[in-house]
Formats: C-alpha cells, structure tokens, sequence
C-alpha cells in the first residue's frame, strides 16, 4: 500500500514529499533517517528550551535562541538515529516504518554511525559554547538519550521516558541565562513532562494495532479506550504548572490571558481526537507546535504590561 501520496521509490511509507527529496539522491536517506522532512519532532524538543529562555529574567538572547535551534535539530536527529538503529528490526514490521532507511537496508549500521557521530559532535559544540553549569547539565542528560529507545520493550510507559528526556532543555535553557537551577525551571521541566506524556500518546495510537501484534508497549494500548480521560489530566497537570512556573518566575497578567488560549488549544486536542483514525492522530499530535507558540508567546506577554 502506498502511504500518503509517497512513491514506495522514495524509501519511507510514514512520510509525505518534501524538500528533502529535492537532495541529492546520496544525502536524501541520511536527511530521512533524522527525520528532517518531519520537523515536528525537532519543534517539540526545541519548545522547552525556549519556553525556559523566555521564563528566565530578562528577555531572550537571540544568541541563545539560535543556538538552541541548532542543537534541537542536531540532537533531535541523533535521537532518531539511535532510535532507528534500536528499532530497525522492529520497524521492518510496522507498516508505517519498514521503509525506514534502516528497516529498509538503504543505509547501512555504519553509515548510520558516523552520521551519528556527526550530529553528535554539532549538538557538543553548541554545548560547549555555554556557561560551565550548562554543559554538565547537558551531559547529565545523555543516559536518558541512550535508554529511551529500548523502554518500549521494557514498560508500558515509554512516552514518560521520552517526557523525561525531551524536556531537559527547560533546565538547559534556564540554565544557559542564570548559570544554576531554580523552582521555575524545575517546574517547567515537570509540566513539560505531563505535556509529552499527552501528545506521545495521541501519537502512540497511530501504531497501537502493529504494536500489540509484535508485542511493543505504550501508553496507548495500555490506556486505550480511557485515554481521553487520562489526556485532561495529562494535558491540565501540565497547564498548571506552566501556570505556576510563571507565577514562580514573576510573570505579569498578559502571561496568564494568552496561556488560556493554550489551553483552549489542548482542550481542541482532546474534544476533536478520534483514537482509531490514524489521520485524526497525526494531526493533533503535530498541532502541539502550534501549543508551544501559544506558550512561548504567554511568556513573552508576561514580561510586559501591568
């Protein structure tokens, strides 16, 4: 079957055509495997650590912005290699993902390696270019990089592995403006936890029928028909508690009006998901780009007006 309007000549079924496939025919499976036609994946690593520059006093540094952006997609892409590297035999299994350049034999171990190596070594120099407290922060997280692939053969709970891992740039990003921790980072951190335990689950249905005939775990399959109940508690603990991370931090009234169109926006999330519907999955789990606008946004609102 071919998968949203993709040619199976392109090599991946779970992706659309994109610039990506303007490549070089040598680059195109290396930009595949770190997912750089999917950028969602990059925005949802990228939110914490600018909600946490924009948390931290004063306004951000576009210095730091910037290169947080460049780490999100170099350590994004990492993330992604080790993942499929973990994953491939699994993935030549799931409808969605055999045609991985991995699953698909495209690319082999080794070139997977030393691309590896060398998104490895960008998100390193972007490391190194901040205060000494931030760079062991950011190497205290590599153990949660490494593990997370191999928690779905382990735990139902993979998705609070991954909120575990993807949200360390809110102590990260903090950390680069302040040089230490403090009650708003760590706050931000656990909500940016809740948050990813919503939207990686929403994502999880998308292969929860694959995934209990290979015997993968989530949250999905263990939630299953009751995930919506537990997708307002997941999505109102982590509105809270952007809400008290930014009382924490001083934010003034325009941080806590525009965060109610956040909310507004996870409520859609939830009222609209239909769990069976791969499409309906897809869409609403790429819409937390969109959440983490309005967040951003709310905490720039709060450093203005009355």
């Amino acid at each position: 079957m071919v998968r949203q309007g993709l040619d199976r000549s392109a090599g991946v079924a779970d992706r659309q055509l994109t610039w990506v496939d303007r490549l070089p025919e040598g680059l195109r499976p290396f930009a595949v495997l770190a997912r750089w036609d999917r950028p969602i994946g990059t925005w949802l690593l990228l939110w914490p650590c600018w909600w946490a520059l924009a948390l931290a006093p004063g306004w951000p540094d576009l210095r730091l912005l910037a290169l947080f952006a460049i780490g999100a997609v170099a350590m994004r892409g990492a993330g992604c290699v080790i993942n499929d590297l973990a994953d491939r035999d699994l993935d030549a299994r799931v409808e969605r993902t055999r045609h991985r350049p991995l699953a698909s034999g495209e690319l082999t171990i080794g070139q997977a390696l030393a691309f590896l190596a060398l998104q490895l070594l960008v998100g390193l120099l972007v490391l190194l270019s901040f205060n000494p407290s931030t760079i062991l922060l950011g190497f205290a997280s590599l153990p949660l990089v490494i593990a997370y692939p191999f928690m779905k053969r382990i735990t139902w709970w993979p998705q609070a592995f991954l909120g575990l891992t993807f949200n360390w740039g809110a102590l990260v990003g903090w950390s680069a403006v302040t040089g230490d921790l403090a009650a708003p980072a760590l706050t931000l951190y656990v909500a940016g936890f809740f948050w990813t335990l919503g939207y990686d689950t929403i994502y999880a249905h998308q292969d929860k029928v694959d995934d209990a005939l290979i015997g993968v775990k989530s949250s999905a399959r263990w939630l299953g028909d009751a995930t919506p109940r537990w997708l307002w508690i997941f999505y109102g603990v982590a509105l809270l508690l952007i809400g008290v991370a930014g009382w924490l931090a001083g934010m003034r009234l325009g941080f806590f009006l525009v965060l109610v169109a956040a909310g507004v926006h996870l409520a859609w999330q939830v009222r609209t998901l239909d769990l069976d519907d791969v499409g309906s999955c897809l869409v609403r789990f790429r819409s937390n780009r969109e959440f983490g606008w309005l967040v951003f946004l709310a905490l720039l609102a709060g450093k203005v007006g009355p």
